[in-house]
């Protein structure tokens, strides 16, 4: 799977490399979004963004970016996620630095820092604990969009961490925010938080093999698998989280597809309160949040 090389000694046109990169990936995979993909990977070859791109459609390119191109578009065709050989990602308005080491941030995420951020600018200086941060995208988000507050995020793998700390740099909020390898609440004993949240892993075992190629064989499975059932980290997450909230302070959690009724049973059983649920955008409950009760 290679193009055409050009004539010997010519150039061809920009526009025309897209539509040769574009109909390269509809034979692929994921042609549904071969178009997107071209343009990113080819944007990122020549260093433009999709203006430049659009402007200079008949512009003649040199064939050394095709060289450059290339490989790039075989990892695409064997799976490889775009944001991996990109090596980053759109969130929130922001461009995060990804790895394999951490699982890519999903629009889907974004409805998990909205309410948090509605309930932190209501406080003075409020105290937030990222529980499996990764990226680190959820705590530079808060970080960057709520000044008054000090985040303390937590991973159990430290090629994560350091990922997170390359966006918390990037993005000027590394002073506000504390990184630490942790299981869970392991590093953070005897502290409290005014809120908790977490986009834990929530797939279970046994969907493993009807996971789309992209995610299953190139996604860090310690940030997607959580045993049989998908549970496995909310049940130890949930049960602990009251010993380390201020009083009524809010858990928020990213849900997976079907356990709206598990969550909701597990946060009962734990004496949350006020547990309610976001849908996403496709009317899915994503987002469940919960208030520590006022004992």
């Amino acid at each position: 799977m290679r193009f055409m090389p050009p004539d010997a000694g010519q150039a061809d046109t920009i526009g025309a490399l897209l539509q040769q990169a574009q109909n390269l990936l509809a034979a692929g995979p994921h042609p549904e979004r071969a178009h997107r993909d071209a343009e990113l990977l080819l944007r990122h070859t020549l260093h433009c963004d999709a203006a430049w791109l659009f402007a200079h459609a008949d512009d003649c390119i040199p064939s050394h970016c095709v060289q450059q191109l290339e490989p790039l578009l075989r990892r695409r065709l064997a799976g490889e996620p775009v944001q991996y050989i990109l090596g980053e990602v759109e969130f929130w308005g922001r461009t995060f630095s990804v790895h394999p080491a951490v699982l890519i941030p999903r629009p889907e995420t974004e409805l998990l820092v909205e309410p948090v951020l509605d309930f932190l600018r209501r406080r003075e200086h409020p105290r937030v604990l990222d529980v499996g941060t990764g990226s680190g995208a959820i705590a530079v988000a808060l970080a960057a969009e709520c000044p008054q507050a000090r985040c303390v995020a937590v991973d159990l793998s430290s090629d994560a961490l350091s990922v997170a700390a390359e966006n918390a740099s990037r993005h000027g909020v590394a002073n506000r925010i504390e990184f630490r390898v942790s299981d869970l609440f392991s590093a953070v004993s005897g502290e409290r938080f005014d809120c908790i949240v977490s986009n834990p892993p929530y797939v279970a075992l046994t969907d493993k093999d009807s996971l789309a190629v992209e995610v299953r064989d190139y996604e860090p499975e310690l940030a997607l698998f959580a045993g049989v059932d998908g549970l496995a980290i909310y049940r130890r997450l949930i049960r602990a989280a009251p010993e380390f909230l201020t009083r009524e302070g809010m858990l928020a959690l990213e849900i997976g597809f079907g356990q709206r009724d598990s969550i909701a049973a597990l946060l009962t059983e734990a004496n949350f309160q006020e547990i309610h649920f976001l849908p996403d955008y496709q009317q899915i409950p994503r987002v469940a949040l919960a208030r520590e009760a006022d004992l």
